[in-house]
């Protein structure tokens, strides 16, 4: 079922995604169904009439899904982090990309609505860094939308696509790292049931195997979606409230007259 240039290898832990390979696999028509099936995923997410007049923050490689709300947005941003690479977005039109720290981001505090991590978590060299950092970035109540390679799927483990970069996920693992950067995991889906394969048969029949997946085999997902909500009040530390006792006077206390030598 596989293309004999697809190899399955151990994970590749070490590597990122590449910007250059990235856009590559995106031109390609493997690369443009992938992107199909997971926009419509994202949809359900982030429908198109609720994000207008956000300010929106694609971050890892994330252009080929935040043309979704590009048009509507009040502000649509991709940063790539620097062992990801630089990359121009949106083609023909005034630059929208940024390469970043993930560290440091070079953003305010506050400046966004909402951020969607695609190959950004797998690729991060310091996973907790880069989810305070999104955190700070994020307005309060903000939404992250974590798009991430499933552990169990076969996309992780094929070295010729994005997916097979870096290290991959489980769902329970992706909420354990967002509750520990202080977001609440709101709601989870899956996506990707396509075998990871160049065979224009399978591609065509693309929106029926994920159907099919969905129904059948849920866990064995190429991808695992998370949205988020920024916790707020998880970042403010709880100290003991100490209470004042009330004493109600209900007459003029004697006044008390000190003589010498007493």
């Amino acid at each position: 079922m596989y293309n004999g240039a697809a190899r399955i290898s151990s994970y590749t832990h070490a590597m990122a995604t590449d910007a250059h390979a990235a856009t590559e696999f995106y031109a390609s028509a493997q690369g443009a169904v992938v992107a199909r099936l997971l926009r419509a995923r994202l949809l359900s997410f982030w429908p198109v009439a609720e994000a207008r007049g956000v300010s929106i923050l694609g971050l890892g490689y994330a252009a080929p899904y935040l043309r979704l709300w590009r048009e509507g947005a009040a502000r649509c941003i991709a940063a790539l982090p620097a062992q990801i690479g630089a990359a121009a977005w949106p083609a023909g039109a005034p630059g929208l990309s940024c390469t970043v720290e993930e560290e440091d981001l070079p953003f305010a505090d506050l400046s966004f609505d909402r951020v969607l991590l695609v190959h950004g978590l797998e690729a991060a060299e310091n996973t907790r860094r880069l989810l305070r950092e999104v955190w700070r970035v994020l307005k309060d109540g903000g939404r992250l939308l974590v798009v991430a390679p499933n552990r169990v799927g076969l996309w992780a483990h094929v070295e010729t696509t994005p997916f097979g970069q870096g290290e991959p996920y489980s769902q329970g693992q992706i909420g354990r790292l967002l509750a520990a950067s202080l977001f609440h995991v709101t709601r989870r889906d899956t996506a990707l049931y396509l075998p990871p394969t160049r065979w224009r048969l399978l591609l065509r029949a693309a929106p029926l195997i994920e159907r099919v997946g969905r129904q059948v085999a849920p866990r064995f997902a190429g991808l695992t979606l998370s949205e988020a909500v920024k916790d707020v009040y998880a970042a403010i530390p709880n100290r003991p409230v100490h209470r004042r006792r009330l004493v109600l006077a209900t007459a003029p206390l004697p006044r008390v007259t000190r003589f010498p030598g007493r």
